[in-house]
């Protein structure tokens, strides 16, 4: 801290004359005593550990570079084509970098437990303690546009480092990134945590001919259980079934209940 001007501190709001540096300082400071970020790789199943970290007590910018290091290290590969070299990505890195950073500043600093990063063969999937902040229901964070901050100061310096972009656009920027690919990310809201996971990408198709069939209905449209059954050669139970595996598996969205149930992309 000694090498940042104090005015630079005074304008970050980092620093006040009075009350000395605030929380937001604390966290990204080289040495603090918050919980930080748990990541471990999985192999083929949850009982198999590749690699595990637990980043903490440092700067969360550095917490953040070190997280993304271990994500390249098993996300990303260079495929070498004739006399050509190509970065390949297994997982969208932008995506990825938008879910850590939305995890880092706006997790409730208060709870003593750490971002969870649990790295899959097939998906990521990142947990950050604390539900959604006070004045933001799950549809308005799902939607966009709508940005309450819980730590702002911190919101400001990441987007002041380019880090971020427009506050309220994260869920947006990760969905973008799976724009023509079958599986989707998928978001989770509880009052404890929020939860978002990011699928591997699949280009081609893996469903079944039933369930690509389902699938087809929701691209066009068809958003309930019954409009897709009117236009489907087998029955509502069937149809119901696979809209379950197509949600569970991230190739659609399911909003609603019961007769209001309705199915996206």
């Amino acid at each position: 801290m000694s090498l940042i001007n104090i005015d630079t501190l005074k304008t970050l709001e980092l620093y006040h004359k009075d009350e000395g540096y605030n929380q937001a300082a604390l966290l990204l400071s080289d040495n603090n005593t918050f919980c930080g970020i748990d990541i471990a790789k999985f192999g083929e199943s949850i009982s198999i550990i590749k690699e595990r970290n637990t980043i903490e007590k440092e700067s969360i910018l550095k917490q953040f570079d070190d997280a993304m290091v271990m994500f390249k290290r098993y996300y990303q590969y260079e495929e070498i084509k004739t006399a050509y070299r190509k970065a390949v990505e297994i997982l969208p890195e932008n995506a990825f970098r938008e879910a850590l950073v939305n995890a880092i500043i706006h997790r409730a600093w208060d709870v003593k437990a750490c971002i969870n990063v649990a790295m899959f063969e097939d998906r990521i999937e990142i947990t950050s303690p604390g539900g959604l902040p006070q004045g933001l229901d799950e549809s308005e964070y799902l939607k966009g546009g709508v940005s309450i901050l819980r730590n702002r100061i911190l919101g400001s310096v990441f987007y002041r480092l380019h880090l971020i972009e427009h506050f309220g656009s994260g869920v947006k920027r990760i969905m973008d990134e799976y724009i023509g690919n079958m599986t989707k990310p998928q978001f989770f809201c509880s009052e404890n945590a929020i939860k978002v996971i990011l699928p591997v990408l699949k280009q081609d198709n893996l469903l079944t001919p039933d369930e690509n069939s389902v699938y087809t209905l929701v691209k066009k449209g068809y958003a309930s259980s019954t409009d897709i059954t009117k236009n489907c050669p087998f029955g509502k139970n069937k149809v119901v079934n696979i809209l379950k595996i197509l949600v569970t598996q991230g190739y659609i969205r399911q909003t609603g209940n019961g007769r209001g149930t309705r199915y996206s992309l």
